[in-house]
Order: structure tokens, then sequence, then C-alpha cells
């Protein structure tokens, strides 16, 4: 519903256009391989790929497409993680619609639009200790993901697994995995 409201909002500019529409991060990745848009607008939690993964697998890819972020997580860390994968734009879901189209028409022209309150509480917020490493597998044992699942899905020992989840546990000043997932999701690290 709402990627239909997204859309449709765009379409009615008459200097803009949708050049499709995708359900989940792979879908996007693809739809931007075949359409080359100019921007491309996601948002952060999607299936199959974050919209953080998607905006660093864009920009290695694609340089030549904008990326705008629109989401409701008002996290630093995700902010931060998202210009730091290329992201131009950071829009929070409660802003006016035509706050949107302006931002797409301002990152099409190189410039940079960040939500202000968002972007003075991030430069006060404290930095992600993890490793990209680290996050992949934090994310997954936050999913339910057993050692052993996670180590057949990165090709790793399920030793490495044990071994960057302490490390990330101890980081975070964690009891366990799960704790851990849980505040480097409230802080915007994965």
């Amino acid at each position: 519903m709402i990627l239909g409201a997204l859309a449709a909002l765009l379409e009615t500019e008459p200097d803009i256009e949708v050049r499709a529409r995708a359900a989940n991060g792979r879908e996007a990745l693809s739809a931007v391989e075949s359409c080359h848009p100019h921007v491309l607008v996601t948002d952060i939690e999607m299936p199959e790929m974050t919209g953080l993964t998607l905006a660093a697998e864009v920009r290695a890819r694609h340089p030549a497409t904008q990326i705008v972020i629109l989401t409701t997580f008002a996290r630093p860390g995700y902010l931060r993680r998202a210009l730091e994968g290329g992201a131009k734009g950071y829009l929070l879901k409660d802003r006016p619609a035509a706050e949107l189209a302006d931002a797409v028409r301002r990152v099409h022209r190189g410039q940079r639009v960040i939500d202000p309150e968002l972007a003075a509480e991030a430069w006060n917020s404290d930095p992600d200790p993890l490793t990209e490493r680290e996050r992949q597998i934090l994310w997954r044992a936050g999913e339910g993901r057993s050692g052993a699942e996670i180590a057949a899905e990165l090709s790793l020992s399920e030793g490495t697994v044990r071994n960057y989840l302490s490390e990330a546990i101890s980081k975070l000043g964690a009891a366990n995995r799960v704790e851990a997932a849980r505040i480097a999701r409230q802080r915007g690290w994965l």
C-alpha cells in the first residue's frame, strides 16, 4: 500500500517519472540494473535485502544512481550507515508528502537532503563499533538463526561465527546474542 501511494505521489509530479517499483531489496537491485534510474527511493526494512545493503550495492555497481532513504527509523546509526553506503538523502516518512518530490529533485541535482533533526542527533551519537561481518552475523542471530545456519549461509566455520558473536556481544556490553542484536537494532547499527 505504501509503495503504491509513494509511486502515485511521485507520478503526479510533471518532472518525475517512476520507472519501476519493487517489493523487496533484490527486486529493487534488479530494477536498478534494468532501468538505470537517476534516483532510487528505498526504505531501510525490506525483505531479502535491507535498504542499507541495497544502497551500498547500488553505489558500487551503479554510481550514477543517486539514493534517497525514506523510512520510519529516526535512528542516528541508520543515518550514518546510509550515508556511508552512499545515500544522498535520508527522510522520515512522517514529513509532508511534498518534501519527498523536492528531495528527489535536489538529490538528482547532486545535493544532499537529510532530515535536520536527525542530522543534529546523529552528530552527537556514539559511532557504530561493529564491523561489517559482526553486523552480518549479529543480524542473522537476531533473526533466530543458529550458529550452524549462519556458518553455512556465510561460508564460515561455526567457531568463526562464535568468535564474531562473542566480539559483538563484548563491544555492546550485552549478556548474550539476543540482547546484543536488540541493542544494535535500537541504535540503528543492524
